[in-house]
């Protein structure tokens, strides 16, 4: 969930950040673009064999072996080569409730969230439509991400950033639905967090439950955070790591455990203070973070959500936040792209 008066998820590259190429297509052509899709025939979901529960890594790293705290990567990267990560947890149940008909999502022109509903559309042959927030967009030429959207079959409409900050007022989504000629089509909010999505990745948590002390993961809308504190249990504790400035995420976290459970579920928190600047910035400090943990650990480190994380998770240990035995486990929530 976004606060109206924040920066959205997914909106993309800022100062700092490294989008992809720009292809040679106009956002124009993207509303008639498509892709024949690639129907899985009767398997469905299970068709595409998802690879769950995902692995859990171990890490030698000494910057947490010399205060005694264990960290292991749960592989959530490695679920699927498309559906990655929370995608996976967060789209397939929500796919699943489509049945059948068109899926209409939202996001920035860099958005994780359209990439992985279009790559889903494709795969299991459902229509999909992207609401991308920004008007201006419409005449330019696509970026890498909004350009995978297209090839893997979605359509995408552009709307202004007030229509965007207001989307989720019905009169407002009534009007997009029919501008985007979707009126019938089911309705994925941004990032993918619902009460559904919510559901699905109360499995991540049931997956370490006993397994780590603490599991931390980075948060864009905060749907994984939610279902992952909720499967957790006893003697398990949730971190966030939000990558948005602006403080709003705990109340969505709340709203969306109200959503799914009907009340505040499992223990939780938030640090606040590695967003980079907002969503998509960087910086030389986390970029060079960033590579030497591909160098010691050979793990692809995605920059807006994981480097972030495991940076603070450094920060952390080295702030002995983590009694000494603890074993922290960090999601790695999705890979690189392009």
């Amino acid at each position: 969930m976004t606060s109206p008066d924040t920066p959205d998820p997914d909106t993309g590259p800022t100062p700092g950040a490294r989008p992809g190429p720009e292809p040679a297509v106009s956002a124009s052509a993207a509303s008639t673009a498509t892709a024949s899709p690639a129907p899985v025939g009767h398997g469905g979901l299970a068709g595409l064999r998802p690879r769950l529960p995902s692995p859990v890594q171990d890490v030698v790293d000494e910057r947490f072996e010399r205060r005694g705290v264990r960290l292991v990567l749960k592989r959530d990267d490695l679920i699927h080569p498309e559906l990655i990560g929370n995608k996976w947890r967060k789209l397939a149940p929500n796919l699943s409730a489509a049945t059948g008909r068109t899926v209409l999502t939202f996001g920035g022109a860099y958005s994780n969230h359209l990439r992985a509903t279009a790559a889903a559309g494709r795969l299991l042959g459902l229509p999909t439509v992207g609401v991308v927030r920004g008007q201006e967009l419409a005449g330019r030429p696509l970026n890498a991400s909004l350009a995978r959207c297209v090839a893997d079959g979605m359509r995408l409409h552009f709307v202004d950033r007030a229509t965007y900050r207001d989307k989720t007022a019905p009169a407002t989504l009534a009007a997009v639905l029919r501008e985007a000629g979707a009126v019938d089509a089911y309705v994925v909010p941004e990032g993918g967090s619902n009460a559904l999505a919510v559901r699905g990745c109360r499995a991540l948590g049931k997956e370490l439950a006993g397994r780590a002390d603490v599991v931390a993961t980075a948060c864009g809308t905060g749907g994984t955070l939610a279902g992952l504190a909720s499967g957790l249990g006893r003697g398990g504790r949730a971190l966030g790591v939000p990558v948005l400035k602006g403080g709003f995420l705990a109340a969505g976290i709340r709203g969306l455990q109200a959503e799914a459970f009907g009340g505040p579920r499992g223990d939780w928190s938030l640090d606040d203070r590695f967003h980079f600047g907002g969503y998509a910035r960087t910086t030389p400090e986390l970029d060079a973070f960033a590579a030497d943990f591909e160098r010691r650990h050979g793990v692809p480190v995605e920059r807006v959500y994981v480097a972030k994380l495991l940076y603070a998770l450094v920060v952390l240990v080295e702030e002995n936040a983590f009694p000494r035995g603890s074993t922290v486990a960090a999601v790695v929530t999705g890979r690189p792209f392009p």
